[in-house]
């Protein structure tokens, strides 16, 4: 084998020009597909991580009462509450689940009024003092010193602008409680944090205690437990977990696995019939237990939809100059005729002189492959450099600038592709060349 490898190496020195000319080629292809999956897998993962800023977690743990009909024969109504804080921190901090941080939070859609413009706005009750939440703020005007009110609002930038507020003006919030009784409550802008898309601008933060007094959730209460996995990988690993200790508790809670069984596509919708209609009675809470991937099937559908398109892309570019590959070891076959025939009469065997050439070839793809791939990496550092001011395309961007995000699994499957494409594209020469007798290759004149 060192023998083959050692004639292969040597042979990749003769024809230096040619051989650069094809590395090139092929080092083109593989930066091209790289960038492209670096791409596209981190603008869908900056997606996925402003889904899960706004959701809160990558797990979702949410609690549903059912309040009787008022009137015989009337419906009864579905509200979003858990009363217990304790229950489900207690249960989290208990297993041995790897997470980054847990939170609660209680939501409420409402709209904002000032000086007579309106806003539609989504606001979030949350611990304000929650490192993980002040990270992720950038603020504006106003900050953390504003938060021991406790009727301290923090809006974006956006928000601000459309309705010309400041630091210190006080709004009115108008909304429903969970019972459907409307509501509105004064609350004075404690900060101003910049908004990087759409749904940013329409979010606000309020202290969690005081919007649960306004909507009807009593002290201590919630609507939301989210947790902040290290592995998002690990989600339905995680919610199966919790959904099992929940149910060992013997309180009443959603089954993923019925959720799969009747609607494989969206465990979401699932999870969520599993508490709507009059068929669905209980006593008490009932726990519902989701992922940001049940929630929103589409964004595992579309990395695996990258990664297939970026598979596709790889191999109609490496056939293209597989075919490159061919006719070059044609023309190599016969450039060494007589030098296979000098080998073959001292000795070695027809199948070693084939694997020659297969060795020289792929050995020749696989450094044009990592040339592409390095030229790929600073490719994608100087992009990643620009700082990109659309709005339209916020949610794909990380703090303004693009992404780039390289598997090594993917880029694996690449270079085996490779190696199976170019040992096809070689074989009709390297079968010739072993097919080929001593006496008749040194007899050849080129």
């Amino acid at each position: 084998m060192n023998k083959i490898l050692n004639l292969a190496l040597r042979n990749l020195t003769r024809q230096k020009r040619r051989n650069v000319i094809l590395a090139i080629a092929i080092a083109f292809g593989f930066l091209v597909v790289t960038v492209i999956d670096g791409f596209t897998t981190g603008m869908v993962g900056n997606l996925e991580n402003m889904i899960t800023q706004l959701t809160g977690g990558t797990v979702l743990i949410a609690g549903y009462e059912k309040i009787p009909a008022e009137e015989e024969g009337g419906k009864s109504t579905l509200v979003n509450i858990v009363r217990d804080r304790e229950y489900i921190r207690n249960l989290v901090e208990k297993s041995d689940i790897n997470y980054r941080y847990f939170s609660c939070y209680t939501l409420a859609a409402g709209q904002m009024i000032f000086n007579g413009k309106k806003s539609i706005s989504t606001v979030y009750g949350r611990d304000l003092s929650e490192e993980s939440l002040l990270d992720s703020f950038q603020f504006v005007s106003g900050g953390v010193e504003n938060f021991s009110d406790p009727y301290a609002m923090v809006i974006s930038d956006k928000t601000a602008e459309s309705m010309n507020l400041e630091v210190g003006d006080q709004i009115i919030f108008k909304t429903s409680t969970i019972y459907g009784q409307n509501n509105v409550a004064d609350f004075t802008i404690a900060g101003i944090i910049k908004s990087n898309s759409i749904m940013n601008t329409l979010q606000s933060y309020v202290h969690i205690d005081t919007l649960n007094q306004i909507v009807g959730i009593p002290e201590g209460g919630y609507s939301t437990f989210t947790i902040f996995l290290k592995n998002k990988n690990e989600q339905a690993k995680v919610a199966n977990k919790i959904e099992q200790l929940i149910r060992d508790d013997g309180i009443n809670v959603s089954s993923r696995l019925e959720a799969m069984k009747k609607y494989p596509a969206n465990v979401g919708r699932g999870i969520d019939k599993q508490f709507t209609g009059e068929e669905n009675q209980w006593e008490g809470v009932k726990y519902g237990v989701e992922t940001l991937y049940d929630e929103i099937p589409a964004i595992k559908t579309v990395l695996s939809v990258v990664h297939t398109v970026t598979t596709v892309i790889l191999i109609v570019i490496l056939l293209i100059v597989m075919v490159g590959v061919s006719n070059t070891y044609r023309m190599v076959l016969y450039e060494r005729i007589r030098e296979i025939g000098t080998m073959r009469a001292l000795g070695m065997s027809g199948k070693d002189t084939g694997r020659v050439f297969t060795t020289e070839a792929v050995i020749l793809c696989i450094i044009g492959a990592l040339a592409g791939v390095i030229l790929a990496a600073i490719v994608m550092f100087i992009v990643h450099l620009i700082p990109i001011a659309s709005e339209t395309i916020a949610f794909f961007l990380d703090n303004g600038h693009f992404t780039f995000t390289l598997s090594l699994g993917s880029i694996i499957v690449q270079y085996l592709i490779l190696i199976v494409l170019t040992t096809i594209a070689v074989r009709g020469s390297a079968k010739k060349a072993a097919g080929m007798s001593p006496a008749e290759a040194l007899r050849t004149v080129k």
